[in-house]
């Protein structure tokens, strides 16, 4: 993590040396000694003329400004830097030696956000420091957040309007008169896809959001669970034939071992994670799904595919929401399907992760209690 930047404002190069000498120690209470602490990037400039040119330089979290100083002095600076729009959200703590509350009250009528009074009290400077570094911290985690929910809404929509904008112009192809009899078939199977493609977005979206809330209940019964990834399986021949692609089981033992699972939701999963080694993985490829019992009380499930893989770094975060390993053009990548699969996985009680598949390739591998 980045240390937190702090830009000094002051004419007094001795006032910087006094204010990092101070955030630099703190005092051990218990042993009445001080203690180095080097959790600040400190930066100083000696004029509002100078601070103003280096904002993009320092990137300052937080500022230190002297109110007396010759020329601009503090009030004009801390009014300049709250009129930029990028700076306004950088907290401004005025250093003055003015105690009049009408003072005080013009230093905070300018937009700044705290003062502290000469001298300065270590306890206090370091206090106000972690006060508004706090609030700047929280203000940064909000856009960020706004910035994401933005960014996550657009591809939502991108996502919502492609299948459905496929369906709409399956149908207008089907009303046309002209259209040929012998295309109204594939066409049909078009639009099929397509409605399915969006109903599986929209249950992701609300079952994960039923999950987040607690408000879904498992509904579990003793399930075969080849039988399950048969299921699964036969679903996604028709989409795979369209890549010439062979999607494949192989039970490896214990054919008639049933699991306590919620079916429906299980089976979702398996769903997911099979339209993702699809998506991934190229045409003339085969993808395997092995079902095992590497001991009576676990089951193993696992989808083999031979595409792009995920990077080491992401092999956890891609089960976060919104979250996405490898970007492929032309690949719808909204990153929710696998967070269902791990709130579902261990809604159960079960793991999942993934592995790579060598020589190229991911293993998504699901473990339940048998």
């Amino acid at each position: 993590m980045e240390k937190p930047s702090i830009l000094v404002i002051d004419d007094e190069p001795d006032n910087f040396d006094v204010i990092e000498t101070l955030l630099s120690v703190s005092i051990d209470n218990d042993k009445a000694s001080l203690i180095s602490n080097q959790g600040y990037d400190l930066n100083y400039a000696a004029s509002g003329q100078e601070a103003i040119a280096s904002l993009d330089t320092f990137q300052p979290d937080l500022i230190l400004l002297d109110v007396m100083m010759p020329g601009m002095d503090g009030i004009e600076v801390c009014q300049r830097i709250k009129t930029m729009s990028k700076w306004q959200a950088t907290p401004i703590i005025m250093v003055t030696a003015l105690t009049a509350k009408a003072d005080l009250a013009h230093c905070l009528k300018s937009g700044a956000d705290d003062f502290i009074s000469k001298p300065v009290n270590p306890l206090e400077l370091r206090a106000r420091v972690q006060s508004m570094l706090r609030i700047k911290q929280q203000h940064d985690e909000l856009q960020n957040l706004l910035k994401f929910r933005e960014d996550m809404a657009n591809m939502m929509v991108h996502d919502l309007r492609s299948p459905l904008t496929s369906i709409l112009f399956g149908l207008e192809l089907l009303k046309n008169p002209l259209y040929p009899q012998e295309q109204h078939k594939y066409q049909i199977n078009q639009i099929h896809s397509s409605a399915r493609a969006l109903q599986a977005l929209i249950d992701d979206l609300l079952k994960v959001a039923l999950l987040e809330s607690g408000k879904i209940c498992l509904k579990r019964k003793k399930v075969n669970i080849y039988n399950l990834v048969q299921s699964a399986i036969s679903n996604f021949k028709a989409i795979a034939s369209q890549k010439n692609q062979l999607l494949v089981s192989q039970l490896l033992d214990k054919s008639n071992q049933e699991v306590s699972v919620d079916f429906a939701m299980m089976h979702r999963t398996l769903d997911n994670l099979l339209s993702n080694a699809i998506k991934f993985s190229p045409h003339n490829s085969k993808i395997v799904v092995n079902v095992e019992f590497p001991n009576s009380n676990n089951c193993r499930i696992q989808v083999i595919d031979s595409g792009p893989g995920v990077p080491d770094g992401l092999s956890q975060k891609i089960f976060d929401k919104y979250e996405v390993g490898n970007l492929m053009s032309g690949v719808s990548q909204i990153g929710l399907g696998l967070a269902f699969c791990k709130m579902v996985v261990e809604a159960h009680g079960g793991n999942i992760c993934v592995k790579n598949n060598q020589p190229q390739g991911a293993i998504f591998e699901i473990s339940l209690a048998a």
